[in-house]
């Protein structure tokens, strides 16, 4: 009998609490009640503004640019870009590197062997040691020309020996410098089949078109190195607009595919011919470089500002759509703890940067409040 009780009081107290919380959840409904209309004007009390976290907000002068829209992309200057190619055919023999390797200019790149290195070497050796000799002979013909001792075709011939001797030990010293090889090492005997190449500046392997072992003539790209301390844009400008671009115009832009942050640039450089494609090209400086980590290559949509006007406007969030029709919400009055709006009727002429400029608002002036947060929801009501 006591436990039919104990649970006969229990299951009351129950009911009894889920009735307060229905209670208390209707309270806090009534108290978020939607808005009402009264003559014609959106009523919104002083609790739903506060839920809410309406606000109210004044036109405000804000600058809107003139602006046109480009295209183009992250590119590097073409000092900063190198193409290692073998100055004379031959096999990889090494090749250590991977793309995206950092390398420092005079770095070791891959190293290249052919027979030939050996022949041309040999060749300057054989010319250094007849040079010896020929000069002696040239200076020996040129002390009995004086003296009258000996012929005009004796003389002749030791010069003519010793300069072609002197132009071709020059070639060969010049080719042996262009294959990375130190003559002064020939003189002395280490000849080598191996030379090495090294890197032309410093920067990052972008491109390897090689193999170990694979055969590189002298027209081959064997890897590409490209330095991304000065990195810049390099846009296209539509015939039409270019008359309008200047140097030292602000440039916004952002690589759409990557990230949706506005990026600073300046322009640098306007092109002076056209392209084919009825394009002309705009050199960019990026502000702020060292602190992002762009790559060549990207693909960049841009805003050059070509002019800035100071005109009213308020926040686009304060503007609702409905049937391509677009509404503001005016303070008409407070009162009684109560918000009046009228629902006016606008026309927009530029957006930027979260403002817009009114073209048309027959009730809008300088001194009205309108509704800069929550005008969705009550005129979607």
């Amino acid at each position: 009998m006591k436990r039919n009780i104990y649970k006969i009081v229990t299951l009351t107290v129950i009911v009894l609490l889920w009735s307060c919380g229905e209670t208390n959840n209707k309270i806090d409904t009534n108290d978020t009640d939607n808005l009402t209309v009264d003559d014609g004007l959106i009523k919104v009390t002083q609790t739903q503004f506060e839920q809410n976290e309406m606000k109210l907000g004044k036109l405000e002068e804000k600058a809107f640019p003139k602006i046109i829209s480009v295209n183009g992309m992250i590119d590097v200057p073409p000092e900063n870009r190198a193409v290692v190619s073998a100055t004379m055919g031959g096999y990889i023999k090494t090749t250590p590197l991977l793309v995206g390797d950092v390398v420092k200019k005079g770095q070791v790149l891959v190293t290249i062997e052919n027979p030939q290195f050996v022949s041309l070497q040999q060749e300057y050796m054989e010319v250094n040691e007849q040079l010896m000799y020929l000069k002696s002979e040239y200076d020996r013909q040129t002390t009995m020309k004086a003296e009258n001792i000996t012929s005009q075709k004796s003389y002749l011939k030791a010069e003519s020996d010793y300069k072609t001797a002197v132009a071709k030990h020059t070639g060969l010293d010049k080719q042996l410098r262009m294959l990375n090889i130190s003559p002064s090492r020939v003189r002395e005997g280490l000849i080598s089949s191996i030379v090495s190449m090294y890197a032309p500046i410093s920067g990052s392997i972008t491109k390897i078109n090689i193999t170990k072992g694979s055969y590189v003539s002298p027209a081959t790209e064997i890897l590409e190195i490209i330095d991304t301390d000065h990195i810049h844009l390099e846009l296209s400008v539509f015939e039409k607009d270019i008359l309008n671009i200047k140097k030292g115009q602000k440039i916004d832009f952002k690589i759409s595919e990557a990230s949706s942050e506005i990026y600073k640039a300046e322009v640098h450089l306007v092109g002076t011919s056209i392209q084919p494609d009825r394009k002309i090209a705009v050199h960019g400086h990026i502000e702020n470089e060292d602190e992002t980590n762009f790559l060549t290559g990207m693909f960049v949509d841009a805003n050059i500002i070509t002019e800035t006007t100071v005109s009213k406007a308020l926040p686009s969030e304060a503007i609702v759509e409905v049937d391509n029709i677009s509404y503001i919400l005016i303070l008409n009055k407070k009162e009684d703890n109560s918000y009046y709006f009228s629902q006016e009727e606008i026309s927009t002429k530029v957006s930027y940067n979260g403002f817009s400029i009114i073209e048309k608002a027959p009730n809008l002036t300088p001194t009205s409040q309108f509704l800069t947060k929550g005008a969705f929801n009550l005129i979607g009501e």
